[in-house]
């Protein structure tokens, strides 16, 4: 009588584990349209206009106030051609952040080393197909879940790898070159 008990109980929770894991993911957080809940280093030029960051001199970053472990991205981005941006993860020196401190999400069409260019991550992960990015809007959809990285790209699925080098840390939006925008930025930690 004890086993059937038992066997009920353990279904019922396999029945109920993926609607529990749903539940776990927090709701997305939009952090666009005002500086609340980021800080900048460098001196990027960074500034609020029609609910987008906007950056057109200096080199720098907008870097989230909470760190994060296992979260989910989405951005859309705007850059001008060869213009040098990125989306960094798990940065392990908030307060110097480099693509050898954090997995950089890359924005740049023109990189010299085309390895790593838009779509890719920089020292980690090709990216599967070549996208350009100027001139337009796109979107990143970014997913780490402990050693697990996917980017997708306008639909795409870019990179798909697995890396354990940075484990947690906060996201930070990047202004290297040329005129970069964000818009409808959204984090959801999982």
């Amino acid at each position: 009588m004890n086993f059937i008990k038992v066997l009920k109980t353990v279904a019922v929770v396999l029945l109920l584990a993926p609607v529990l894991q749903l539940q776990a993911a927090e709701e997305w957080k939009n952090m666009s349209g005002s500086f609340e809940g980021w800080r900048q280093i460098g001196d990027a030029n960074w500034s609020v206009n029609n609910g987008e960051f906007v950056a057109n001199s200096g080199a720098g970053h907008l870097v989230t106030q909470d760190s994060y472990t296992d979260v989910s991205i989405k951005a859309e981005f705007w850059v001008s051609e060869g213009a040098n941006s990125g989306i960094f993860l798990r940065a392990s020196n908030p307060d110097a952040i480099t693509d050898t401190t954090a997995y950089e999400v890359n924005i740049f069409d023109t990189r010299p080393d085309q390895t790593y260019r838009t779509g890719g991550i920089v020292h980690f992960s090709a990216p599967s197909e070549v996208i350009n990015a100027a001139g337009k809007w796109n979107t990143y959809e970014i997913t780490v879940q402990g050693d697990h990285i996917v980017v997708v790209l306008n639909g795409v699925t870019t990179v798909d790898m697995h890396d354990a080098t940075y484990a947690s840390g906060p996201i930070s939006l990047q202004y290297g070159a040329g005129e970069v925008k964000f818009r409808n930025v959204q984090i959801q930690k999982l």
